[in-house]
């Protein structure tokens, strides 16, 4: 199912100087709890554990930027990032960074959310795929690294919160 998944929203074209690839993660915690935290591009940090604070001027619709800023200890400071998609049914966010003082040019992410059942109750499968300029001095496996690192931290910090929440009894 994961193939699936991945070939029908997770097909990225890096040009020569990009480099691209997924992550996966398995949640136990069912689809509408986990797609309630990851559909908040107004609120990254109820689950991003490196974004301290983020601003979105007006409503959230395709288009809407927000303004991240960085906890200390990465290379970064702050991040602009777009809503380029944002799709309650087929659970699918896609964001843009638009600028900042990060490394990360041209970065593009698409996040899809995917009900299944783990350990015989319901369950989640997040996926998110990305496409980035290789920094100057970098490798495209070292831009992939750093990156992976980030992303599956958010994950595991999203998989944390949310297998809590079921627990407690869903979405508050």
């Amino acid at each position: 199912m994961e193939a699936e998944h991945i070939s029908r929203y997770h097909k990225h074209q890096p040009r020569e100087n990009q480099s691209s690839s997924l992550v996966i993660k398995h949640i136990k915690a069912p689809v509408d709890i986990v797609w309630t935290l990851v559909r908040r591009f107004d609120e990254p940090q109820k689950y991003k554990p490196f974004i301290s604070n983020c601003t979105v001027n007006g409503d959230v619709k395709i288009g809407t930027e927000r303004k991240v800023k960085v906890k200390s200890g990465l290379p970064a400071t702050t991040s602009t990032e777009r809503l380029e998609l944002l799709d309650d049914q087929q659970h699918i966010l896609r964001v843009k960074f638009v600028g900042g003082d990060h490394r990360l040019q041209n970065y593009s992410s698409v996040t899809t959310v995917h009900s299944e059942i783990v350990e015989g109750k319901p369950g989640t499968v997040i996926i998110e795929s990305y496409v980035v300029d290789v920094p100057e001095g970098n490798t495209a496996d070292d831009t992939c690294y750093f990156v992976n690192v980030l992303i599956n931290f958010n994950l595991k910090s999203l998989a944390d919160i949310s297998e809590r929440m079921a627990i407690q009894g869903g979405v508050s």
